[in-house]
């Protein structure tokens, strides 16, 4: 298992951000809250759940293990994610 972060800068409101994923979303949140990132900054609802960083948080992500990952891996990262998401949309939906 592990924590990747991308080499996107999109700037936004006076930061650059990119985007931090993982090998599953227990992993992801377990790390986020680890190195202390604010919930909001989870989105579960873009196109793939992710957690959005700015360049420092990503900084202080690799500090702490995070591996910094090329486009493939990411995109294999978040099709995992998304998977595993709407599996636990749809569990809670039949309980």
């Amino acid at each position: 298992m592990a924590i990747y972060v991308d080499f996107v800068q999109i700037k936004f409101r006076g930061h650059k951000w990119c985007h931090m994923l993982a090998d599953s979303l227990q992993e992801l949140h377990e790390f986020a809250a680890f190195i202390e990132l604010d919930e909001r900054l989870f989105h579960r609802d873009a196109s793939y759940p992710h957690y959005d960083v700015t360049v420092q948080m990503r900084e202080t992500a690799i500090e702490y293990g995070a591996i910094p990952a090329d486009r493939r891996k990411i995109i294999e990262c978040a099709k995992k994610l998304k998977v595993e998401l709407n599996d636990q949309i749809e569990q809670s939906s039949h309980s």
